[in-house]
């Protein structure tokens, strides 16, 4: 997929850009006529976005950047501090906290982003190309994390790749070419998790 087509087809899902015909619909709601400030709640609460690069805030320790979503929602305090610590442990991260991007590998960096993507509990992670900074061995490690996650809490990632490891994991691919879609098929990964439904 071209990176213009990929990016463009990843700013649609997490309702960051629109077309200028259709609609876009987010958990059953049309969303097309959202204001802004509509628009960025779902993004805030819903979504949850891991970049190629990481994007990690250099001067912020894994910990902060982790709870920074939280802060943007209005979480705070020991409230934000206990989602976060949580969600680090999950990961494996908790011997990390106090340590800024910098000094992390690119595993736990990548560990990093993922927390701070599902801190917020959304019912969406959007993850573009998540193991092409990555090691074989830590690039395994990656998709069997993302995999207990989507099964565990039922989260649901949408993924852009070109790793057929991740392919070989997902339980449906849509390949697209020249700005369509020419494939779509359910795939014979591990049993799809309970559906889940917009967090209170």
């Amino acid at each position: 997929m071209a990176n213009a087509l990929k990016s463009t087809l990843l700013n649609l899902v997490g309702l960051i850009d629109f077309s200028t015909t259709g609609t876009v619909s987010f958990d059953g709601q049309c969303v097309s006529s959202f204001t802004d400030d509509q628009l960025s709640t779902i993004r805030n609460t819903r979504i949850g976005f891991i970049f190629q690069g990481f994007n990690l805030i250099p001067v912020l320790t894994a910990l902060e950047n982790v709870m920074l979503p939280l802060h943007v929602m209005g979480v705070a305090g020991p409230s934000a501090m206990a989602r976060a610590l949580a969600i680090l442990d999950e990961l494996g991260l908790a011997t990390h906290l106090s340590h800024r991007p910098h000094k992390l590998s690119g595993g736990q960096q990548q560990r990093v982003a993922i927390a701070r993507a599902l801190v917020t509990q959304p019912l969406l992670v959007i993850a573009d190309e998540p193991t092409a900074n990555l090691d074989s061995a830590t690039a395994r490690t990656i998709i069997d994390l993302m995999r207990e996650v989507n099964l565990r809490h039922g989260t649901t990632f949408l993924f852009s790749t070109h790793d057929q490891r991740l392919l070989d994991r997902v339980t449906r691919r849509v390949h697209l070419e020249d700005g369509r879609v020419v494939g779509s098929e359910a795939t014979a990964g591990e049993a799809d998790p309970p559906a889940r439904t917009a967090p209170s």
